[in-house]
């Protein structure tokens, strides 16, 4: 009797099935999506009902042709990939390349791959939801449409390169954080001052211990913080009030989709794709739950496992059984939190797939334990010669409960620490003694660039995107160069501290680094100059809400309240009317800012966007006088840069002395900062800044490219300008800026080639070049 065959979409996922089904079925996988909309004319026939025309993948045809051969022998072909409508979609193409009926074939649909959780799956098959289907497709079909109709907008109204782009949630993001950049630019810092009063007093042991007060919220300078200070001068402190309230802090809900990669990059330091990734993993070893879901549901046997393994570690006053409810219950694509399949299983893979999975447990865990039971305490200190009055805080932990394990990280970045210490025990009338007392300078901040995990936090507040949308889309707007991440390194800062001590009111100045990021989402001036054109010209497709209204469409389509193709119908006429009259009527975007004057030249300085990115240029054509230019540097943006700073980038090339009897320049060229020296170009260190590197810098780094050059050369043609160099792969022959393969026969003996030799080398690699590696698309 012939088997089943059961397709997945990874073969991870084939092999711990088929552990688990046996002989009965044999479980192939298909690598994800079989088939595409076609390129040609969108692949959607918009005067048919949108129906779209698709195609199987190139790379995916080897696939299809297996999988087809199969089916012919299989007794039954089952439907098992992924539960949210990416994956009923999957199951639905395979319908159609396999010549299968959605209506009859077996679809089965599981959380988690353990063998009862398959085996249930198996007894209780249904068939492809449409419903589902049909929302995969509208919103692939849609973003075809914006995709395909928008960027050709760009590359008209834009002096850019042709490989401009936009998409309908991409595009939204870069908005969020291009406003939230000029936000901090625009912000303007205030500073005021914070008292600190530290005291002693003994603790239960009678040991002398110091306690901090703080005083008003804010004083604004240093005359009022001064005037407070002394006023205090010979004062006595008294404790006029404490207050001791119980209080409570309870766990989060297991994790969804955004909360894990949120969690995953405070407390790991994964990127969202990176989380992603080790988490399908996970999923696909059997370890965790399907990881694409925005539900904080756990099942009975989830719950039921998590009591006992929470019984057998800590007791039973630790466990607290809890139903968490879902914020977003339309958008469900999944019926389940991401939690471990096995409470009593603490650990899997790898370093980086342990660490991911620990955190899961532990979330899941702390989920259903008990509240902490904290006792928070309020002391009111007195000061004898004003009315003002100091506040003490303190908090004791009565019981741990789910802390005992896990603690949620924040987005908080101000920098102070917020956790109160313990107090020593205190009275109403008691004098604690002064040690000192602090009014500190503080500045106001402005609120944090987006790290990719806050910008899921922020899309998903907004209603912009799902699961399976967060990690594609982050990576898209980085890889199109509308967003940067990268590092921003602190500035130094004064700030003004007076101390009281005996009595006595000491002032001082010292400075601090402020402002440093890590792994910050940075918009370039591409992406800042495309947000622009596109608000002005697009307004609803860069509509926080009207794009949030977008996805709850995609929603009631899934649940089968809204026919797909009226939902893109709706959309389309309008937006292509917009299309039409921005390609006829819009100016061309320049992404220009006048700076001022050069003073030497006396001609207009502009930073704009130019064919390489963005530039500063003096003067503009006029006969056959050129403009000047120069590449701002990658610290720098067309927003912010000041006409000084324009002009020092006019200094170079630099001539930074004289090294062997000969001038060493530098520049910065197309590929970057070099030296100059005897006819010769040596790329400069990463490090080395061109606008300050020192000659004796560039001559140790000369001397080494020298070294390393004569090392690799193995003969030169100095007539012809052609050497023979020796490479990672073995010698090649290079000619200018163009690399030739010697073919294995002479390359064991390459020293011995002749000039003529060597021209019929470079000639056939001209008349046969070497085939170039095709990207396969995922």
């Amino acid at each position: 009797m012939a088997k089943n065959l059961l397709i997945v979409e990874s073969p991870a996922k084939a092999k711990t099935i088929e552990k688990i089904l046996g002989s009965d079925f044999e479980v192939k996988s298909c690598y994800g999506h079989i088939r595409d909309l076609e390129k040609e004319d969108m692949g959607i026939d918009l005067k048919n009902g949108y129906k779209p025309t698709y195609t199987i993948s190139e790379d995916k045809q080897k696939v299809v042709k297996e999988l087809r051969s199969l089916a012919k022998k299989s007794g039954e072909v089952w439907l098992a990939t992924d539960e949210d409508r990416e994956g009923e979609a999957i199951s639905w193409h395979l319908c159609e390349v396999l010549d299968l009926d959605p209506y009859t074939t077996k679809r089965i649909v599981f959380h988690e791959i353990t063998k009862p959780a398959i085996q249930r799956a198996v007894q209780n098959p249904r068939n492809v939801n449409m419903n589902l289907v049909n929302a995969q497709q509208a919103r692939r079909i849609l973003d075809r449409i914006v995709g395909f109709e928008l960027s050709p907008v760009l590359w008209r109204k834009m002096s850019m390169r042709n490989n401009l782009s936009a998409g309908r949630v991409q595009s939204v993001s870069v908005r969020l954080i291009v406003e939230r950049e000029r936000e901090i630019n625009q912000f303007g810092v205030t500073s005021s001052f914070k008292i600190e009063a530290f005291f002693s007093a003994e603790d239960i042991n009678k040991k002398k211990v110091t306690f901090k007060a703080e005083g008003p919220d804010k004083i604004k300078d240093t005359t009022g913080a001064m005037s407070f200070l002394e006023q205090c001068v010979g004062a006595t402190y008294t404790v006029k009030d404490i207050q001791v309230k119980p209080a409570k802090k309870s766990p989060s809900a297991p994790f969804t989709t955004s909360t894990l990669q949120q969690e995953a990059s405070r407390k790991l330091g994964y990127s969202v794709s990176k989380t992603m990734l080790l988490a399908q993993k996970l999923y696909e070893n059997g370890h965790i739950t399907y990881m694409r879901t925005d539900s904080v549901n756990l099942s009975d046997t989830a719950l039921d496992s998590a009591r006992e393994s929470i019984l057998n570690l800590y007791g039973e006053k630790y466990h607290y059984k809890r139903a968490f409810k879902n914020k977003n219950e339309s958008a469900q694509e999944a019926h389940e939190a991401i939690r471990p399949t096995d409470m009593n299983v603490t650990s899997a893979g790898d370093a980086d797939t342990t660490r991911l999975y620990d955190l899961i447990w532990k979330r899941t865990m702390a989920s259903q334990m008990a509240d902490a039971q904290i006792e928070r305490t309020i002391a009111k200190i007195g000061i004898s010669t004003q009315q003002e009055q100091l506040t003490a805080t303190g908090e004791v932990l009565r019981f741990d409960g789910f802390l005992k394990i896990y603690s949620e990280g924040n987005d908080d970045e101000d920098g102070e620490d917020k956790n109160e210490g313990m107090l020593p025990p205190l009275v109403v009338g008691q004098q604690p003694g002064l040690q000192k007392m602090l009014a500190t300078e503080r500045f106001t901040r402005p609120l944090p660039r987006y790290t990719e995990a806050s910008l899921v936090k922020k899309l998903e507040e907004l209603g912009i995107g799902r699961p399976s949308t967060y990690a594609p889309t982050i990576s898209t707007i980085q890889q199109r160069g509308y967003v940067e991440k990268r590092d921003k390194d602190g500035t130094r800062r004064e700030y003004v501290q007076l101390t009281l001590q005996n009595d006595k009111i000491a002032k001082v100045t010292e400075a601090e680094n402020f402002g440093a990021e890590k792994s910050k989402l940075f918009p370039t001036d591409l992406g800042m100059v495309v947000t622009d054109f596109l608000r002005e010209h697009f307004t609803k497709v860069m509509d926080y809400d009207f794009t949030a209204r977008i996805e709850a469409e995609f929603d009631q389509i899934a649940e089968g309240n809204q026919v797909w193709n009226k939902m893109i119908d709706n959309f389309y006429h309008p937006f292509h009317e917009n299309v039409t009259h921005t390609i006829e009527n819009a100016g061309r975007a320049k992404g220009e800012r006048e700076l001022g004057t050069d003073p030497t030249s006396g001609k207009p300085v502009v930073a704009r966007l130019g064919k390489f990115g963005p530039m500063v240029q003096i003067g503009v054509a006029e006969g056959e006088e050129k403009p000047r230019f120069s590449k701002l540097r990658t610290n720098q943006s067309i927003e912010t840069i000041s006409l000084e700073e324009a002009l020092e980038l006019f200094r170079l090339p630099r001539n930074i002395g004289s090294y062997e009897n000969e001038d060493v320049t530098v520049n910065i060229g197309r590929f970057g900062p070099y030296a100059q020296h005897a006819g010769q170009f040596y790329s400069l260190k990463k490090e080395m800044d061109p606008y300050s590197v020192g000659l004796d810098e560039v001559a140790v780094l000369i001397d080494e490219k020298r070294k390393s050059k004569a090392e690799s050369e193995l003969k030169v043609f100095e007539k012809e300008k052609i050497r023979i160099l020796k490479g990672p792969y073995g010698p090649y022959i290079k000619q200018g800026l163009r690399n030739y393969k010697i073919p294995k026969e002479q390359a064991e003996n390459a020293t011995a080639l002749t000039i003529e030799e060597v021209k019929v080398i470079i000639e056939e690699n001209k008349a046969n070049p070497p085939k170039k590696p095709v990207r396969k698309k995922k």
